[in-house]
């Protein structure tokens, strides 16, 4: 789950982690007596949306007093922007961080992230703050230095110093920044976060160390544990058939395709967008229905997936193992049936009760074609769409 980076801020503070003052804003109006309440020379208007590169895209300005901020507060504010993380389509900005302005001496990043690769936290620093930190990587990898942390003992102040002196962070602000780092990962690991990235960290003319922007992600299998952070999900950044797949317990990703994909199991579902793909069609999503659906579910997968307007048609391709065929079918047909399909559903069925559950397809009534297998599924509904 993500969340806007005024919140992520909130998160920060609790461990430590100095911000700038600021205050959220949902109209223009409030926009001005934020930053009159903030009485800074200068203020700056950013843009909350869930998704990177805002100043590139015109999100972000500094106003030098209160006629800017309104002037940039009625630009942004219904604006739709975007950038390299919202795709084509963009995000429109419902509300503004109104931010007071600081004395920034040099931009830094710093970055923790779960590495696959050692199964370990990561602590990731660099003194290319306020670049995307893909361009950095891309380009000068050299100026990206990293900590591994043991989870045992956390990240140790030592390593956050070897940090900073690596990214050149002045000298006299070298355990600032190190105990920046060390609140950073704390909200990490106490928060359940999958990515915490600040960029920029800066330091500024009078020696503060400040996260000028913050990002945090987390784990939505851990957000049970964290009714806070729930509280923080904006439901206008998500893709509302996303959202409702979430109410079900249904691991939906909606793509850009017309053939709607409904598998049971990630790494089948992976593999199932892959070879329709190679047969020449576009997937319309990512739907994992899990191991342990019922009827209903299904029935609700379903009815997400054929809520999609650039669906022509559907491709149920399920291997029981946990999951029974028969439900699976069932499931199929009721919904079928409730939405009233008129597009092309290929099925195919392998495992638990596999034999019940072509049964059931073929005694309903609808228009559904069986397929032997996954490639002949994907061949068959590849060419009733084309």
């Amino acid at each position: 789950m993500n969340i806007h980076e005024y919140q992520g801020k909130e998160v920060l503070k609790q461990y430590g982690v100095v911000v700038p003052n600021g205050k959220v804003a949902y109209t223009v109006e409030e926009a001005v007596e934020a930053a009159q309440s903030l009485g800074s020379a200068v203020t700056v208007v950013k843009a909350q949306i869930h998704a990177g590169g805002r100043g590139k895209a015109g999100g972000v300005k500094v106003a030098k007093n209160l006629d800017e901020v309104r002037t940039y507060a009625s630009e942004i504010l219904g604006k739709v922007l975007v950038t390299h993380q919202t795709g084509p389509e963009g995000k429109e900005v419902k509300r503004l961080l109104i931010e007071e302005g600081c004395d920034i001496r040099k931009e830094y990043y710093v970055g923790v992230v779960v590495d696959r690769a050692t199964g370990r936290v990561v602590m990731m620093a660099s003194e290319e703050g306020g670049t995307e930190i893909e361009e950095v990587a891309a380009a000068t990898p050299e100026k990206i230095f990293k900590e591994v942390i043991d989870p045992a003992i956390g990240l140790q102040m030592y390593q956050a110093r070897k940090l900073a002196y690596s990214i050149n962070i002045p000298n006299e602000l070298v355990n600032k920044a190190a105990q920046f780092m060390v609140a950073l990962y704390s909200a990490f690991v106490d928060k359940d976060c999958s990515i915490a990235e600040i960029n920029p960290l800066v330091v500024t003319g009078d020696g503060a160390v400040i996260a000028l922007d913050a990002k945090l992600n987390f784990d939505s299998n851990a957000l049970f544990r964290h009714k806070d952070i729930q509280a923080l999900r904006d439901l206008d950044e998500e893709d509302e058939k996303e959202i409702e797949a979430s109410k079900f317990d249904l691991s939906y990703i909606a793509l850009d395709g017309n053939i709607g994909c409904m598998v049971n199991g990630a790494g089948l579902a992976m593999a199932t967008m892959d070879i329709i793909k190679y047969y020449g069609g576009d997937p319309a999503n990512f739907l994992d229905v899990g191991g342990g659906a019922t009827t209903e579910k299904v029935t609700e997968a379903f009815k997400i997936i054929l809520s999609d307007p650039k669906v022509e048609g559907i491709f149920v391709n399920i291997f029981g193992g946990i999951m029974q065929c028969d439900i699976i079918a069932n499931g199929v047909v009721e919904a079928a049936k409730q939405v009233g399909l008129n597009q092309p559903l290929v099925v195919r069925l392998e495992g638990t009760n596999v034999e019940l559950g072509k049964q059931i397809l073929s005694e309903s009534g609808l228009n559904i074609v069986s397929a032997d297998s996954m490639a002949d599924g994907a061949q068959k509904i590849v060419s009733l769409v084309q």
